[in-house]
């Protein structure tokens, strides 16, 4: 009678050993549904930002011999999202609200409406001496045909010559008394269309910085405010005591 005894002795070792077994491999599978939880959470949440970024943190960013304190949802690129040296920062913001990328901005981030309103800026040590104004009497004077064809608010639009090597663009002007002109160029024809900001403008600011801005045509209709909200911008940003070059 004793082997019965065995038997069941040793389904006991089977039955234990298995049941282990089964505790593991279900703690297992909790912890990996728990991981793929976490991780789509985390995933999710970056896919759907679209490389966009709506923290708010403040990052300040040396370039050359100056500090710039900007936060982190209006720079463009992840990788530039830090404090530190660099040679460039690539930003964008909503005009007029001059804002960042947030939860309520996205539509016009992604122009989910069609209506662009979108700046992209790059600020940049200075490459030359003068900046898109600057180079208006002795540089783009030259390259364009005359007459121009009026603008809004008071632009005159021209076209360039051939030989300028600014085909398919046009040179928007804006006279300032007592200033040098507003100076523009913007993308002309199918391009313009297929581009969020077929415009660009270059200022100076700080000690030996170049800020370069992009924005939409339409935004012509408000170049003195425009220009203005740029340029304030720029000041609220610099954090040395350089004066803004106009």
């Amino acid at each position: 009678m004793s082997k019965p005894a065995a038997d069941t002795s040793e389904f006991r070792v089977v039955d234990s050993a298995m049941m282990v077994k089964v505790f593991y491999a279900f703690a297992l599978i909790a912890l990996i549904s728990v991981a793929i939880s976490v991780a789509g959470k985390w995933f999710g949440h970056s896919i759907a930002m679209g490389g966009y970024s709506d923290d708010t943190k403040m990052h300040e960013v040396v370039i050359g011999n100056n500090v710039m304190a900007v936060p982190a949802n209006i720079i463009r690129f992840e990788k530039a999202r830090r404090d530190g040296v660099t040679d460039r920062l690539d930003l964008y913001l909503r005009y007029p609200k001059m804002d960042g990328y947030s939860a309520a901005a996205r539509d016009d981030f992604n122009n989910a409406r069609g209506q662009r309103t979108i700046l992209f800026m790059t600020i940049e040590q200075q490459a030359m001496s003068r900046d898109m104004s600057g180079r208006y009497a002795p540089i783009y004077s030259s390259l364009i045909l005359q007459p121009g064809t009026p603008g809004p608010a008071g632009t005159t639009l021209y076209a360039f010559t051939e030989k300028s090597g600014y085909l398919n663009e046009t040179l928007a002007v804006a006279e300032r008394p007592g200033q040098v002109p507003f100076v523009a160029r913007c993308l002309a024809g199918p391009s313009a269309e297929q581009s969020l900001a077929p415009c660009e403008r270059d200022v100076l600011i700080g000690e030996r910085l170049s800020l370069t801005y992009r924005f939409p045509k339409e935004f012509l209709a408000d170049w003195s405010a425009l220009d203005a909200a740029v340029l304030a911008f720029a000041a609220r940003s610099l954090k040395t005591s350089v004066a803004l070059k106009k």
